[in-house]
């Protein structure tokens, strides 16, 4: 018998197509009912609960009740990190669902990767702090240098409370739209939370756009800009 990790039983969890539609639509790092992700996955509320308990217990969603409903999402980044490769690698080979609609240019701007800030703004910022000495990259891993501490202190990102989290600050995603880097990690989500906090930008609905103000663009242009 084989030992370690059985990795079919979690991407059979992906690999069914109502239950990878509900894990799609919970990587704009929102809680959704189970009746929106019925909506979401195109079957019917008692079919959803199926694949929902499912789901559930493969590890990959989290479900919180509150009154009469259930709210789910996503287990943690690392579920969502997963996601957010197997659409790089279906867009790679050209996998795609459906022709390019009116949200498609919006979603490749600016949206949500869970918790953090994906598409062509959110490139941008990797690519600027790479140049400008912020982040440093080895092989598959990026790390935040001395001079990035200093840099984002200064932008006000709360680097101290963020090491006492377990998660790394610093996580390297391939942005499926943008075929380059975006950040990911404890910085990566502070990034997006700054973002929202200041006003300049704000969560469309309940998809993954992050429609930024023609000012507040600006301002999160050169808040990142060194």
């Amino acid at each position: 018998m084989k030992e370690g990790p059985d990795i079919a039983l979690v991407a059979a969890s992906f690999g069914e197509p109502a239950r990878a539609n509900m894990l799609l639509a919970l990587m704009s790092g929102m809680a959704l009912t189970a009746t929106e992700l019925a909506r979401e996955a195109g079957v019917t509320p008692a079919t959803a609960s199926g694949h929902l308990s499912k789901l559930d217990a493969a590890g990959l969603t989290l479900c919180e009740k509150q009154g009469r409903h259930r709210f789910y999402r996503l287990a943690d980044p690392d579920v969502a990190h997963a996601v957010e490769a197997l659409v790089t690698v279906a867009a790679r080979v050209g996998h795609m669902r459906t022709r390019p609609g009116p949200r498609d240019e919006a979603m490749r701007h600016a949206r949500s990767c869970y918790d953090h800030l994906a598409g062509h703004l959110a490139v941008d910022l990797f690519a600027r702090w790479s140049k400008a000495g912020v982040l440093k990259s080895l092989d598959d891993r990026v790390d935040l240098t001395e001079r990035g501490y200093g840099v984002l202190a200064d932008r006000g990102i709360d680097l101290t409370q963020l090491a006492k989290s377990r998660r790394p600050l610093c996580r390297r995603c391939i942005d499926w739209s943008e075929r380059r880097h975006h950040l990911g990690g404890g910085i990566g989500a502070a990034v997006l939370s700054l973002a929202l906090a200041n006003g300049w930008a704000q969560r469309k609905d309940k998809s993954r756009v992050v429609s930024f103000t023609p000012p507040g663009e600006k301002a999160f242009v050169e808040w990142y800009s060194i």
